[in-house]
């Protein structure tokens, strides 16, 4: 693959698929908001705040300007805090090559609209869903630094544009596949950050694993129950940007969703938890919005209710394993 790429945001994982980009051989600039960040990327080829010690490749420059970032690239990639896409999308949509690829590498539902990220970029660069492709997977990106091995779904309503974005981001030690469910890959990717908080808590709790293999299983029946509602592809739920990445999350003590619940079920306060915690966990607001987004559908999501009740409403984590387990009796049905 050769080409140009333009990656916004400097954080890990944004930082981690301009070097996938690269090494597939794209050239690749990586925006970031701070001046004193890119230019040490630029000098040291390292982003010493996210990915210590990780040499990236000559092939990726940063920059802190939009418009330098799009010149001549095919393809946009999106890896901002799901929550901040909108404002920064209004931003720099006039920049936006005519024809380029828009990745959405984001986790979230936003809060107000409850839209998906792929919903929001079409709404707001005013784009063709068929234009918007989204990457979805379990990614940790500490093990993707190492270059162990790992996959990842690209998903587009146009197959043709998924292929091109599976060859631009496809490793001996990355592998890609295609999807034309952007539905259910995004609702994948969004929910599970929900269920990890309450695995989390569970485990901070010292609870075993056999609840946590049981709030697993319920969150993914709580994932393609939703997902069926909004007409996914009840399989995606079963792949990579479902299942997959639903375990790497939850089980998982690099995940971030996981570490923040398990710091609250540990006793910690929401506010002590958040000023330790130095990336975003977006399951942490995107609960509320995926809650809002299931009741608008009619679907029942009872562990998303109990982690919008801990993390938001003041809920103790021992209040809600017990109304989780004191739920009436019912069929297990997805």
């Amino acid at each position: 693959m050769t080409g140009k790429a333009a990656v916004f945001g400097s954080g890990s994982w944004g930082t981690m698929f301009a070097l996938i980009l690269a090494e597939a051989g794209t050239q690749v600039t990586l925006w970031g908001r701070r001046a004193d960040a890119v230019d040490t990327i630029n000098k040291t080829h390292e982003n010493p705040d996210y990915l210590p010690g990780l040499r990236l490749p000559d092939t990726i420059r940063a920059t802190t300007d939009p418009a330098a970032a799009m010149d001549g690239a095919d393809i946009v990639a999106l890896a901002v805090p799901s929550q901040t896409l909108r404002g920064n999308l209004v931003e720099w949509r006039r920049h936006l090559p005519p024809d380029a690829a828009l990745v959405s590498l984001m986790k979230g539902v936003e809060l107000g609209t409850t839209k998906r990220m792929s919903e929001v970029i079409c709404e707001v660069a005013e784009v063709a869903p068929e234009r918007v492709a989204v990457v979805s997977g379990p990614n940790l990106v500490p093990e993707l630094a190492q270059r162990q091995p790992a996959a990842a779904v690209v998903a587009c309503a146009d197959l043709d544009l998924a292929e091109r974005i599976q060859d631009a981001c496809h490793l001996p030690w990355f592998r890609t596949y295609t999807n034309n469910d952007v539905v259910g890959v995004e609702l994948g990717g969004a929910v599970k950050n929900v269920i990890a908080l309450a695995v989390g808590v569970a485990a901070g709790m010292g609870l075993g694993d056999n609840l946590q293999a049981t709030m697993m299983t319920r969150g993914l029946a709580e994932i393609s129950r939703l997902g069926a509602a909004l007409g996914a592809d009840p399989h995606t739920f079963a792949g990579l940007a479902g299942m997959g990445d639903l375990v790497a999350t939850c089980t998982s003590p690099l995940s971030r969703n996981r570490t923040f619940g398990v710091n609250l079920g540990r006793g910690m306060t929401f506010e002590e938890v958040v000023a330790a915690t130095k990336q975003t966990a977006e399951g942490v607001k995107s609960c509320e919005s995926v809650l809002d987004l299931a009741r608008k559908h009619d679907v029942e999501m009872p562990i998303t209710e109990v982690v919008v009740g801990v993390v938001h409403d003041g809920m103790s984590p021992g209040e809600a394993a017990m109304l989780l387990m004191s739920r009436t009796p019912k069929p297990e049905r997805w």
